[in-house]
């Protein structure tokens, strides 16, 4: 499978991470009995600004599930759209080459799924194949694209399609004092990402041999973990379930899970020259860095992308590969590692050739 383009989509109203703190503080002044502590969370996720779904006075016209969720349509629909067109255009296609459509998000649903409203938006065919993909939250961009290699594998000649759609900001839940929700609350921002992928034959028929590879991928599941990341689904919507356990699941269990699949392959760590790397937070990002032995700079443009938008959940690693794949191109036939981790709890691999 060969990555012919990655497009992005953010939504139009950004605020920096002040403006959102004082946001924040004005909400939870009379229910917290600390907010400075609500400052300190929010200023330690090194998050710089993020763009949200909604003008950020809309956000108090929500007044239930079925209103963010609505929004999350409507402007799921708006940024998705945006980011495929925009890939679709960099890999010099259209709608109309599209095979399948693979569809990641995990901050709202619909029926029918994203995938299948925008059909009825764009020149989509109607033959094509559709998968939506819901519950894997921030590890689905690196799954999201294992997939899509194991059908262009059985089919080289089609055209496929990774689009991921994450407003963050709509799962909000004002009434939730825990530490998980004022972590998630400083953390997580809103985008889309979309990913347009050809197979083997494919490939050769566009002279796209010399685009990125996706070589092999890998699956890890870890014992114990339900309860490390996940949501709770209740009235209001989406409970965020974030435990302090993430960073040790990173060191107690990646490592010996890069090695080994490397080693399927005959490669060690070193043999590695670009790490793609879901920005989940600056203590998951120290846990990378130390367990995988990385050099200074190795994850700079997953630090980068963390300031700049936040944690756009599954579509977060896809906004680090393509700033990778148009600003920081790695020597060609060089080895890449693109990895992220999240609910179940788990970890996707995926490595890849330049």
């Amino acid at each position: 499978m060969r990555i012919a383009a990655v497009g992005t989509a953010l939504p139009p109203h950004f605020y920096d991470q002040d403006t959102l703190i004082r946001a924040f503080e004005a909400l939870w002044t009379k229910e917290h009995h600390n907010t400075a502590r609500v400052r300190q969370l929010h200023e330690a996720v090194q998050v710089g600004g993020r763009h949200l779904a909604l003008p950020m006075e809309a956000y108090a016209e929500l007044k239930d599930f079925g209103d963010a969720n609505d929004a999350w349509i409507r402007v799921g629909l708006d940024v998705g759209q945006q980011a495929l067109e925009q890939a679709l255009a960099l890999a010099g296609l259209t709608p109309r080459d599209v095979d399948a459509l693979f569809t990641a998000s995990v901050t709202g649903v619909a029926t029918p799924s994203l995938d299948a409203r925008l059909f009825h938006r764009m020149d989509l065919r109607p033959d094509l194949v559709r998968v939506p993909i819901f519950g894997l939250g921030c590890v689905a961009g690196a799954a999201g694209l294992s997939r899509v290699h194991d059908y262009l594998t059985a089919w080289p000649d089609k055209v496929a399609v990774l689009l991921s759609v994450e407003l963050c900001s709509l799962t909000l839940q004002r009434q939730d004092l825990s530490v998980a929700n004022l972590i998630a609350s400083g953390l997580f921002g809103d985008g889309a990402a979309a990913v347009v992928c050809v197979g083997r034959d494919r490939a050769r028929r566009l002279g796209l041999d010399h685009a990125p590879k996706v070589v092999a991928t890998a699956s890890r599941l870890y014992p114990d973990s339900e309860r490390v990341m996940g949501w709770d689904i209740g009235p209001r919507g989406f409970r965020v379930i974030l435990d302090k356990s993430v960073p040790q699941v990173v060191r107690t269990y990646l490592r010996d899970d890069v090695d080994s699949f490397l080693a399927t392959r005959q490669l060690t760590r070193r043999d590695v020259d670009t790490w793609v790397c879901h920005p989940g937070g600056p203590a998951v990002l120290k846990a990378f860095e130390d367990v995988l032995d990385l050099s200074p700079g190795a994850l700079a443009v997953t630090w980068r992308s963390l300031r700049e938008v936040g944690n756009l959940s599954s579509a977060s690693v896809l906004f680090v590969l393509r700033d990778t794949l148009y600003d920081h191109r790695p020597a060609a036939g060089s080895a890449g590692m693109l990895l992220a981790m999240g609910p179940g709890f788990c970890s996707e691999l995926v490595l890849m050739r330049w």
